[in-house]
């Protein structure tokens, strides 16, 4: 069962619960998980549940899944509806893919009916991981269920290229009707090449092609979609911090090529998903940012608790030196915990400077 089952449970005596998140990452098995043996399942794609929703007719069940309702024009006027009326009387559970996150950041009606939380992709923590072979299996097939679950190379690669292209043609296609979607296939596929180092969008012009706006403009589109995630540069009075660009990652870490960047890319993807929670469920201030100042001093991840930082993470492949860059931040924020986390050094120890180095097992285990 996947780690938002007691949550969504718990939130669905209060309100309504929406669910979103990238495509195929699961939100509908969960749904159906969640539900109990006596449910309504309305899913906006099936033209028997379609009709039923255009008549306005509400469903009598204790328990109902609205899945893609977000398609409907005017979805948000019948969800209140519905809402409003029996919310003391029944339980309310609504998915759909990452339009759905779109469309209810765009003029938001339902504020205070309802809790949001997004659906990550499988994790270490999730799956039980302990070993080096599974770890590896992890990295190489990506954590969305399909790939991962085949346990093939081959049908992983297969299911990537198949979710881009339908990502791209038919969730964007459908709400950004005037872009060119041959160049945005052709920034992603430059997107998985540049992973976890500083993104000159300047740079990306000359590359494709594109103007400056333009590119912005599909960066950001492509983080609505759940493809990519940003993430800012840490700024304090006590750093010369770089301010204006940004390190990307993918929600499928398998995209990235360099094993390096992809095992950044594994951890960042663990991270965000544990602030995400944070955030959702707990609702504290956490955010991920990264470091690096005008020295070209970089550490991969810092981890904020309103605005101050708690932890520090630079990733290795293999390394029994503590990272320069890391020590110049313990050296600034003493308080902050410090770690030096390896994929492949089974050996941890604590430096002179409290600095921790840590296996992959010690660490992701600890999150969601």
């Amino acid at each position: 069962m996947r780690y938002l089952k007691k949550p969504v449970l718990e939130d669905l005596r209060q309100k309504m619960v929406f669910i979103g998140g990238p495509r195929q990452v699961g939100k509908t098995t969960l749904s159906l998980n969640l539900a109990p043996k006596k449910h309504r399942y309305l899913n906006w794609d099936i033209l028997e549940d379609r009709e039923f929703i255009l008549k306005q007719k509400f469903p009598t069940d204790s328990f109902i899944i609205f899945d893609e309702v977000h398609k409907f024009k005017n979805w948000r006027n019948y969800i209140k509806g519905f809402y409003d009326k029996y919310k003391a009387e029944k339980k309310i559970l609504v998915t759909g893919s990452a339009r759905l996150d779109y469309y209810r950041r765009s003029g938001d009606s339902l504020l205070g009916r309802y809790h949001y939380y997004r659906l990550h992709p499988f994790t270490v923590k999730e799956l039980g991981i302990q070993t080096s072979k599974d770890i590896k299996s992890l990295l190489i097939l990506g954590g969305f269920p399909e790939p991962f679950l085949s346990g093939s190379e081959r049908k992983a690669l297969r299911w990537r290229r198949e979710y881009k292209s339908r990502v791209v043609n038919e969730d964007i296609s459908s709400l950004e009707l005037s872009q060119n979607l041959s160049q945005m296939e052709l920034l992603l596929l430059r997107l998985s090449e540049l992973t976890a180092s500083p993104l000159s969008v300047n740079s990306l012009t000359r590359d494709i092609g594109l103007s400056y706006k333009t590119i912005e403009k599909y960066l950001t589109i492509f983080e609505r979609m759940y493809l990519i995630y940003r993430i800012p540069c840490f700024h304090s009075k006590r750093l010369r911090s770089l301010k204006k660009e940004k390190k990307h990652y993918h929600y499928n870490w398998a995209e990235v090529q360099s094993e390096g960047a992809r095992f950044e890319n594994l951890v960042a993807g663990h991270l965000l998903k544990w602030i995400h929670f944070q955030q959702d469920y707990e609702g504290r201030d956490i955010k991920l940012y990264y470091f690096r100042d005008t020295d070209k001093r970089e550490v991969d991840f810092i981890i904020t608790d309103k605005n101050q930082p708690i932890q520090a993470i630079e990733c290795k492949i293999k390394s029994s030196a503590i990272h320069p860059a890391l020590k110049y931040f313990k050296a600034k924020f003493p308080k902050t915990e410090c770690i030096q986390l390896h994929l492949e050094n089974e050996r941890e120890f604590l430096s002179k400077e409290r600095i921790k180095s840590l296996n992959w097992k010690s660490f992701l285990n600890q999150l969601i």
